[in-house]
């Protein structure tokens, strides 16, 4: 059954003559075939005197040669209403500190920096100074219990640690006996330590020089390492290398569409990669201004960030777009969002009740992409210039080629050519921003390719026009009576009724049909849960999806787990169900059952 986008919006169609400026890509089919990676590594500078290519100097040092110096890198909004603004000037200065400070307490290229802290200017001066420095730069969220952040170090040998004084008390100093390898702590704040190998940021610094020259820079020399929750066990460690700075401006420019004057909001923390690849690297890369905003999500407050800094480009997440759903779109009148010219979506798949709503609420629709932390960047989008299909991943980017594959008995895949069929979503490799491999895992990383294939693990399906569509994880697809039913098609049919804010769908066994469709569903402002809306919910997801696909038992809960990241733990609500282990916990934003 094919996903029926959001009621009486099959095609959201755009006017790219209209649209100023010009986006970056008018001619989808004419972009793709002149398009080369080659191309895209031209679009940066390298280092000085063919020294090779590091993602800091593409991201800060490169834009004073070409005299963008005094405009603003960072632009901070405080939670508790302080405001800082770093030119790229300043922050390329306070990098080479940061970078040099490393190098005096005898750093190392290649040893692991990790970042553990809110969203502070630190942050961005720790990860690029690393990255200067040619060490391996992981940043980790500031939520996160000690035992994740244990997890993390041991696995990625965390070499330098940097937090602040009150993380550090709480969750890290406990564990030190875990971490032999941890020689440095670099701690923000006031409060010191009588432990000679923690030291003051703001002694480090100040005692450092701010000139400071990058060593030679390979495109594959490792850069940065980012944890992703394993559906059991131990997270694993993905590694990217200096050269996804080419994906990273290619998506900026192709999938964001990033102009060198725009005032860029990503929402997502850089202890995710989409906090990383386009909270720090992408839009610094583009020599936008980057604005960064400590306080965690609240519809009003954000609100007033899209109307006072004059985003003109804001990239966010499916949760935080169903929490202002719930508010409803009368929360944003007398606001003045004029800068505001696009608006995009990433984490898990937007329903196409979110697509439409933003039209609604904005005047725009929200564009969604998907990508993963394997792949670094952006693979598909929903373009500036091209029509949306509300529901629809877009289109694969310039220079990505997919495919819905099948996997053979004998270990091949199978292309599979015919539109609306499902199977996996494979990509042919490479392409810049791919991960490396996973940390020590060269076994499971291996089983992630077939032949040129990279192998996602999601499955979709392509429609004639070459759209692609999610239909869930391998291992969400549920199996019922010979049909294969896609969770997220049963959660969007769930949430275009009025009283639903937010559905998670798995397959509970059955001994008749294999699976039944079960739906957990959280509610909006002003709906109760009872007996009555249950049958009312029951039959509009018949009426919508057929008997076949639809759910047969509806739960009603107060919230759905979900990572901190946003993403609806399924495999959770499943395991809570039946019972079964919950696996890595790690990632989870609430434990409300």
């Amino acid at each position: 059954m094919s996903p029926r986008p959001a009621a009486l919006v099959d095609r959201i169609v755009k006017r790219p003559a209209e649209l100023s400026p010009a986006p970056h890509l008018l001619d989808y089919d004419a972009t793709c075939s002149a398009f080369s990676w080659a191309q895209a590594a031209a679009w940066l500078d390298g280092l000085p005197g063919g020294g090779g290519l590091n993602i800091a100097h593409e991201a800060v040092d490169r834009h004073l040669l070409h005299g963008l110096g005094a405009k603003t890198a960072i632009r901070w909004l405080g939670k508790t209403g302080e405001r800082r603004e770093m030119s790229y000037a300043e922050l390329a200065r306070a990098t080479n500190r940061f970078a040099n400070a490393l190098a005096g307490l005898g750093v190392r290229p290649g040893e692991r920096v990790f970042v553990l802290m809110g969203r502070l200017p630190e942050l961005y001066v720790a990860v690029l100074g690393a990255l200067k420095a040619r060490c391996v730069a992981t940043p980790l969220f500031s939520a996160f219990g000690p035992e994740p952040i244990a997890t993390r170090a041991e696995m990625g040998d965390a070499r330098v640690l940097v937090t602040t004084s009150e993380l550090y008390r709480r969750k890290v100093q406990g564990l030190r006996s875990r971490l032999p390898g941890l020689r440095h702590v670099i701690v923000v704040g006031d409060a010191g330590s009588d432990e000679p190998d923690v030291h003051r940021w703001n002694s480090l610094l100040d005692s450092a020089t701010d000139e400071y020259t990058i060593g030679p820079t390979g495109a594959e020399d490792l850069a940065l390492l980012h944890f992703t929750s394993g559906t059991t066990g131990r997270p694993k460690g993905a590694m990217h290398v200096h050269g996804a700075a080419v994906a990273h401006m290619a998506t900026a420019r192709y999938a964001l569409d990033l102009h060198e004057d725009d005032v860029f909001w990503c929402t997502s923390d850089p202890g995710w990669i989409t906090g990383t690849s386009y909270g720090i690297i992408a839009p610094l890369c583009s020599g936008v201004t980057n604005v960064v905003v400590e306080a965690e999500f609240d519809a009003q407050a954000w609100y007033s960030v899209l109307e006072h800094e004059r985003i003109s480009v804001w990239y966010t997440a499916p949760t935080a777009i169903r929490m202002m759903m719930k508010l409803g779109a009368q929360a944003l009148r007398g606001r003045d969002l004029s800068a505001l010219r696009f608006m995009a979506s990433v984490g898990e798949p937007l329903n196409p009740e979110g697509v439409i709503w933003g039209l609604q609420a904005f005047g725009m629709p929200f564009h969604d992409n998907w990508w993963q932390t394997e792949t670094g960047g952006i693979m598909i989008a929903n373009f500036l210039a091209l029509d949306i299909k509300p529901g629809s991943m877009g289109k694969p980017l310039p220079g990505i080629t997919a495919a819905i594959v099948r996997r053979g008995e004998t270990g091949g895949v199978h292309v599979i050519d015919a539109p609306m069929v499902d199977g996996e979503l494979a990509l042919k490799t490479p392409w810049p921003s791919m991960m490396r491999g996973y940390l020590n895992e060269d076994e499971r990383y291996r089983k992630c390719f077939v032949g040129e294939w990279y192998l996602t693990g999601d499955l979709a399906r392509r429609d004639a026009e070459g759209y692609y569509w999610f239909v869930g994880r391998g291992d969400d697809v549920i199996k019922s009576a010979g049909h294969l039913i896609g969770p997220f098609e049963v959660e969007s049919a769930l949430m275009e009724h009025p009283a639903v804010a937010e559905a998670g769908v798995i397959g509970k066994p059955d001994p008749i049909v294999g699976e039944v469709v079960k739906a957990f569903v959280a509610l909006k402002s002003g709906y109760e849960p009872g007996e009555s809306l249950r049958r009312e919910l029951l039959g509009h997801a018949r009426k919508r999806l057929g008997a076949a696909v639809a759910p047969k038992e509806i739960d009603f809960r107060a919230n759905l787990p979900k990572t901190r990241s946003g993403k609806i733990m399924r495999r959770l609500l499943k395991a809570r169900e039946l019972g079964l282990p919950e696996g890595d916990l790690s990632t989870l934003e609430s434990d409300e059952k």
